[in-house]
Order: structure tokens, then C-alpha cells, then sequence
């Protein structure tokens, strides 16, 4: 945890001209002074087409000083703060076999990430790859195409993407693989239809389940299967948008895109609910819902994405992974309406695993480990979730031969290793990190 050769933020990488940096000199302190950028901001879109200048200007306020409050009379701190619904299988619940499932946050490339193969999951690979199944969120798309720096712009986002030799370090740790990657995000058409072909061409040769995006039209509105020790789970994916990118003529099936955030507050769920149908249909025991969603650099989840999320487990969904806040957000256990016996579980943001980042709050992620058991209840077949753990983590960097590389440490590993040989440098960046995490899980 020394000086980091990444960037602490976005607005480091800022290209503006001179008046724009003037103007975001002026908001920064102005917003450090009278603190009117604390609470997320009112009305806004997270589609960036959408954006307005102020929108604009306060989404690099918050890259560098996150959200740290939910919105004002949400009532969403105390409300996550006595969520206590306890994950454990209900009396009488006869369990005849079981699966583990792993999740981690949005994967992007780093520099030095094509010399961290073997070497990026290393501490952190029984938590997410001794599972039946493992998942992530593959931000970074793959292409054949000239990759360049990370440059940020109030024109247009940055395109992401991942060469060949940096993916195979994100897919997996030596023989163990992800079983399945999300690619459907707001970057999924940065390289064009390129990217997603060779994305999925990729996965396919690995092996990896790939969900949100689509090679041909009846897989939108269809779930991913995968079935472990008896248990059938169906996938189910969307995203919030794309940046203002154009799908292909002809192949709106490319992307599962459903607007999360609409300013009516009525998204329009069908591709999802068609998505859960089809995994009923196919006599899945357990459903698992992929969404990219939701404000970046914030951390906790708006009011709207409760009650949607609710919605979705209400559809049928019993799990929801999500992604895309760039910072760790709570899980939340729902008991649901439609069987008091379930509990699900709604995992609001898990962070980014790896980012081209070097700040606390960007650092930080957490990797979801669950179990499910499927079994008689009352007479009747049911599968429900038997236990639930978050794990915090975090990204470190450091070297290999000389080489730059990148780790997924657990955050209580890095505590107990920095309180044992005291740096105050390093015990004040991990405690930045650490007080991040309390914010969340208390």
C-alpha cells in the first residue's frame, strides 16, 4: 500500500478544458464548504445521455468524496441498519442436497493486470472459486481492436476493454474458472458489436456461462440454467442502459436492457418476468437475478431501488447480485409476500473487484458466499437459502519480478497484516477502507 501508480479517482483523468476545470474548482470548494453535495442528488438520471452539466460536474465531486448518506427522508439508513432477518432454513425443512454459490463485483482490467495471472485471486481464491458456482460482472469487454488509456470526458464515457492476456488473469485462479460472467453493463457496446462477438466467442471457449447479451433473439428472453448436485438455478440479467450507444440495427436482442430508472418511476420489468417464466418453465428450484444498476459512488441504493428490487423477488426471483455503484452498497434479507418461509437476499452493490483505481472507497468490494438446499417443507419440494456470508475485500497492489501486479486481499487479513508491521501510512489508507465497510455493514 505504498504511493499507487493507479489514479486515485476519475478526476484525475479528467480531460477539460482550462473554464471547466475553473468551474470544478469553484463546486469543489464550494461543496467541501457547505457540504451541499452530502446527499445524493435529487432527480437525477444514471442514464449519461441524460445527464445535465451540474449532473455531470457532481458525478467527479463524488467520484473523489462518495455519497455517504442515503437520500434525505428515505428513512433508508435505520431501515437497512434493523434489517435482521436471520438466513437459516425453516423448522421442520427436510434438506436433501445443497449447492454453494459465490459472487463477486464488476471486473476491469488494471495496469499490470496481464503480469497478475496465478497471482490476482491468490489469497482470496477459496471464497470464490472452492463454490459449485461463481460468478462476476465482466466490465471490461473483450476486442480485437487498439485499446487505449482510461480517459474521462464530459463528452462521452470512456470505452473499456480487456486484451487476451489481461483476461485470463480476471477468469480465474490456476485450473478454477468463474462458472458464469454478466455482460450486459453501460460499457458493453464500447467496442461496437465487436466487443460483445468477441466476448462471448471467448467465454465460450473457457468454458464460462456467459448472461446479458445474446447471440441470437429468443436467448433475451430466456434464463441461463445451470444445475449442481440436483439444483437447477436459473439466471436472469439486465442492464440499465448503455451510455447512449446504439445497438445494431435489427439486433435490439444484443443486450438485456431494461430502464431501471425511469423518472416516471414505472420501469417496464417484462424482459425480466419473461426471463423468470422461462426458468420456472425449465423447473428451476432457485432463480437469480444480474443487475447493473443503480448511482455510482454512492453508498446505499436510492428508495426507487428497493421497492423494484422487491418487485423483482416478488416476480420470482430469490437472489438478486448487482453491480455498477463503483462502491459497496448493504444486503439486505427479504422476507417475501408470496412464501413466508423465504428469505431472500439482495445484494444492492458489491463493488468493483478490480478497478484502474487507487482511492479507499474504490478499493473496496465484497464477495457474497451462499448456500441453498433444496428439500421437502409441508410436503411439497422447496429450495431455500440456508446460509449467507458478505466478505469484505479489497484490491492491493504490489510486484512480481520486478513487474507490477494486482491482488484480492480480504480486508480482515490486511487489518490483522498492518497492524503487525505499523506503517501509518498504510494504517491510515486501511483505515479510510475499513471505515467505508463499517458504513455499510455496521
Amino acid at each position: 500500500m505504498k504511493i499507487s501508480r493507479l489514479p486515485a479517482t476519475p478526476r484525475e483523468t479528467l480531460s477539460m478544458s482550462g473554464l471547466l476545470a475553473f468551474i470544478l474548482k469553484v463546486f469543489f470548494k464550494g461543496a467541501d464548504l457547505f457540504g451541499f453535495r452530502k446527499y445524493p442528488l435529487k432527480n437525477a438520471s444514471a442514464d449519461f445521455e441524460d445527464w445535465t452539466l451540474l449532473q455531470k460536474i457532481s458525478w467527479v465531486y463524488k467520484s473523489k468524496n462518495p455519497i455517504v448518506k442515503a437520500e434525505k427522508g428515505s428513512g433508508l439508513e435505520k431501515f437497512f441498519k434493523n434489517n435482521c432477518e436471520i438466513i437459516k432454513l425453516p423448522e421442520g425443512f427436510k434438506k436433501k442436497s445443497s449447492f454453494s454459490f459465490a459472487a463477486a463485483g464488476d471486473l476491469y482490467k488494471v495496469d499490470g493486470m496481464e503480469n497478475s495471472k496465478n497471482l490476482l485471486y491468490e489469497d482470496v481464491a477459496e471464497i470464490l472459486f472452492e463454490q459449485d458456482i461463481s460468478y462476476a460482472n465482466l466490465e471490461s469487454q473483450l476486442t480485437k481492436q487498439e485499446s487505449g488509456n482510461i480517459i474521462f470526458d464530459t463528452k462521452e464515457t470512456p470505452p473499456l476493454c480487456c486484451t487476451k492476456e489481461q483476461f485470463d488473469a480476471l477468469k480465474g485462479h490456476k485450473e478454477k474458472k468463474y462458472t458464469l460472467m454478466h455482460t450486459a453493463c453501460n460499457h458493453t457496446l464500447d467496442m461496437g458489436e465487436e466487443g460483445v462477438e468477441t466476448t462471448l466467442e471467448q467465454l465460450e471457449l473457457e468454458g464460462i456461462v456467459d448472461i446479458g447479451t445474446n447471440r441470437e433473439v429468443k436467448e433475451q428472453h430466456q434464463g441461463r440454467i445451470i444445475e449442481k448436485n440436483g439444483i437447477k438455478t436459473g439466471f436472469v440479467s439486465a442492464t440499465f442502459g448503455l451510455n447512449g450507444k446504439e445497438v445494431p440495427e435489427g439486433k435490439g436482442y444484443l443486450v438485456n436492457v431494461v430502464k431501471f430508472h425511469r423518472k416516471d418511476g414505472k420501469p417496464d420489468l417484462t424482459l425480466l418476468e419473461n426471463q423468470i417464466t422461462h426458468c420456472r418453465k425449465q423447473g428451476c428450484d432457485l432463480i437469480i437475478a444480474s443487475l447493473h444498476w443503480g448511482y455510482e459512488y454512492e453508498f446505499f441504493p436510492r428508495k426507487h431501488q428497493v421497492k423494484l428490487a422487491h418487485k423483482i423477488i416478488e416476480s420470482g426471483a430469490d437472489i438478486i447480485v448487482a453491480h455498477h455503484a463503483h462502491v459497496i452498497q448493504p444486503v439486505e434479507y427479504y422476507r417475501t409476500r408470496r412464501d413466508p418461509d423465504r428469505i431472500a437476499v439482495i445484494a444492492y452493490s458489491l463493488g468493483n473487484l478490480t478497478t484502474f483505481f487507487s482511492a479507499p472507497h474504490l478499493v473496496l468490494s465484497q464477495v457474497l458466499n451462499l448456500s441453498a438446499a433444496k428439500g421437502v417443507f409441508n410436503g411439497r419440494a422447496r429450495t431455500y437459502i440456508e446460509s449467507a456470508e458478505v466478505i469484505p475485500v479489497m484490491q492491493v497492489e504490489s510486484e512480481s519480478a520486478g513487474l507490477p501486479v494486482v491482488r484480492i486481499k480480504k480486508l480482515s487479513d490486511m487489518i490483522k497484516q498492518v497492524e503487525k508491521n505499523a506503517v501509518e501510512e498504510e494504517e491510515e489508507y486501511l483505515a479510510k477502507v475499513a471505515g467505508y465497510a463499517n458504513l455499510v455493514f455496521g
